[in-house]
């Protein structure tokens, strides 16, 4: 008996972890992070898109992974300089040597190294400051790659 051609399923949308950070498996390069970014929730989502297209606009040669349910930016050799992570109601941006930034991101850290920038929704992205961070950070040696 001939069987029917099954309907086509659609891909499973990736779990939301608490605060709605979504759940991707570690991987590198730009399709994993971008899988990241298109699970990420709400408003949280055109953030996650803005924030990668300055960070590649702004350091070109960046390398990119997921690993631990969060993008990492970084440069070969070097190691990873930034990552974010969504929460309830903001996303955390790391800059992993943030302590050595001018002027240093806003917020401290249990590390002394790390930064962090809180983006909050309908709250204005200063982006010319932002892309001075990833300058300078992009120009630092980071934490390791794995």
């Amino acid at each position: 008996m001939a069987r029917d051609n099954p309907k086509p399923t659609a891909e499973a949308k990736p779990k939301l972890l608490s605060g709605g950070n979504p759940q991707i498996p570690k991987g590198d390069g730009d399709a994993p992070v971008q899988a990241y970014i298109a699970a990420m929730p709400e408003w949280k989502h055109d953030v996650g898109r803005r924030l990668d297209a300055l960070i590649v606009r702004t350091v070109p040669n960046v390398r990119k992974a997921v690993r631990w349910n969060s993008p990492f930016y970084g440069i070969e050799g070097q190691g990873w300089f930034l990552t974010f992570h969504c929460f309830t109601k903001y996303l955390k941006v790391a800059f992993l040597n943030g302590a050595s930034l001018e002027p240093p991101p806003p917020i401290a850290s249990k590390d002394p190294n790390t930064r962090y920038l809180h983006i909050h929704q309908d709250e204005p992205i200063d982006e010319a400051q932002l892309a001075e961070w990833l300058r300078q950070a992009s120009r630092l040696p980071g934490e390791r790659m794995f």
